[in-house]
């Protein structure tokens, strides 16, 4: 009898969850660090996102080379995020790191989604729906986050209802550095940013309406046989769906459609866009890590960092800023297969 019941269940799935695997990219990753121009007498610490595999990417042939001191393979405590730490002695005048390896990655198109009447603990959660320093979930974040919900229930529709309000009411700031900080609050006042500042605001307010959510850290792959992609960061979502598990979705690379290609929301490929990320991720993009407010491992001196997508390093005690290649020299390019 219990077998019988989940045969029926398993039919039941593949009945109404469509997820289908489309086009699969493949390539080789290869970041060079050079850090020797700091001054001798200072130790210096690099911590650079280190992808894993899992059911959407496959992560193979990893090459760590270079004239450290040490190298090692860590995690932090609290979101397990992955990450290669490289440590020079303070008497060495040349640090330099060579970092490499084997990327595959899926497209996923998922649709159809299930009833979410599925029982579930938002206990087992929590950290996925609790406010991070600058994603709060409380007063204007959640007075705003009922008002987009109000008069949905069940998981599903709150996340589409908060998934098209995201995609209607921002818009992508070409002149945000980086990729933006997600500092929701700020944002909330003007919604214009990148892809970090887009994906926080759909977080911070799916967690506010009781969503499970969090944000993905990546790098986009290129399309070229070999290309530069040293500033190729991006920043998608998730939201757990209890009948289902986590889903992606990517409103940032609507906003940005709409910009490159001067569309509006009426526009018929921009309705076929947002469609394909409500579910649908390309193959063009490689996962880094997750979480924010991270205490690195080792840890970091000072404050928390807000996000590990960007090579994260320290002379002493100081924090060199990743987006200014005059202090932080590295390259990363990207080779088809």
């Amino acid at each position: 009898m219990r077998n019988k019941a989940i045969l029926i269940a398993l039919i039941f799935c593949a009945i109404f969850v469509t997820s289908a695997f489309g086009e699969t990219v493949s390539g080789i990753i290869t970041m060079d660090f050079d850090l020797s121009h700091h001054a001798i007498g200072e130790e210096v610490q690099l911590w650079v996102p280190y992808p894993v595999s899992d059911n959407k990417q496959n992560i193979s042939k990893v090459n760590i080379d270079g004239d450290y001191a040490e190298a090692a393979v860590y995690t932090d405590k609290v979101h397990k995020t992955p990450m290669l730490f490289v440590r020079w002695e303070k008497s060495v005048t040349s640090r330099k790191l060579n970092f490499s390896f084997n990327a595959t990655r899926d497209e996923v198109s998922q649709s159809n989604f299930p009833i979410d009447n599925t029982a579930w603990n938002p206990a087992d959660y929590q950290r996925y729906l609790s406010a991070t320093r600058l994603g709060p979930i409380d007063g204007e974040v959640k007075k705003l986050a009922d008002e987009i919900t109000q008069g949905k229930t069940g998981i599903l529709a709150k996340a589409k209802a908060i998934y098209d309000w995201t995609v209607d009411n921002t818009y992508r700031n070409p002149d945000t550095r980086g990729c933006g900080f997600g500092d929701v609050c700020r944002l909330l006042k003007d919604p214009g940013g990148k892809c970090t500042d887009i994906s926080s605001i759909y977080v911070a307010l799916a967690r506010a309406a009781g969503v499970p959510a969090r944000e993905v850290f990546g790098i986009r792959m290129g399309k070229k046989a070999t290309q530069d992609i040293s500033t190729w960061q991006h920043c998608w979502a998730e939201f757990f769906l209890p009948s289902h598990g986590w889903v992606s979705i990517d409103p940032a690379d609507v906003r940005k459609m709409m910009l490159v290609q001067n569309l509006k929301l009426s526009d018929e490929k921009v309705i076929e866009s947002r469609e394909y990320f409500w579910g649908g991720i390309d193959p063009y993009r490689i996962k880094l890590g997750q979480g924010r407010d991270l205490t690195l491992n080792p840890a970091q001196h000072g404050d928390p960092v807000n996000y590990l997508m960007y090579p994260f390093a320290q002379v002493g005690e100081k924090t060199l800023d990743w987006l200014d290649p005059t202090t932080f020299k590295y390259t990363i390019n990207f080779n088809r297969r």
